[in-house]
């Protein structure tokens, strides 16, 4: 499942793009809301993540404007350390679960 991870902090983004990559994932992860929207704009991407960073307003447009490009699943996320574990723990699942109904 084509995973779609948007991210204010730089080295969070990277430290979950590293364990999904890690664990076999398709993920790829962009910093501003104007590349999230241009990648979910193709309709490729079957799994949202959004950071805790990411502002009330632009975390709902991008809610909205995913569920119009088929996204399937929009997850909320507030990483804790260790980022590999709450990537594991709390991400992975998702992906997979949506992944299985696809």
């Amino acid at each position: 499942m084509r995973t779609l991870v948007l991210g204010r902090t730089p080295s969070r983004l990277a430290a979950v793009l590293e364990t999904l990559h890690a664990d076999g994932f398709d993920a790829q992860g962009v910093s501003t809301d104007e590349e999230a929207l241009a990648l979910l704009a193709t309709g490729t991407f079957g799994v949202l993540i959004i950071g805790g960073g990411v502002g009330p307003e632009s975390r709902a447009h991008m809610k909205e404007f995913a569920a119009g490009h088929g996204v399937r699943r929009v997850v909320d996320g507030a990483l804790a350390a260790p980022f590999d574990v709450y990537t594991r723990r709390e991400f992975e699942p998702v992906i997979r679960e949506v992944a299985a109904t696809a």
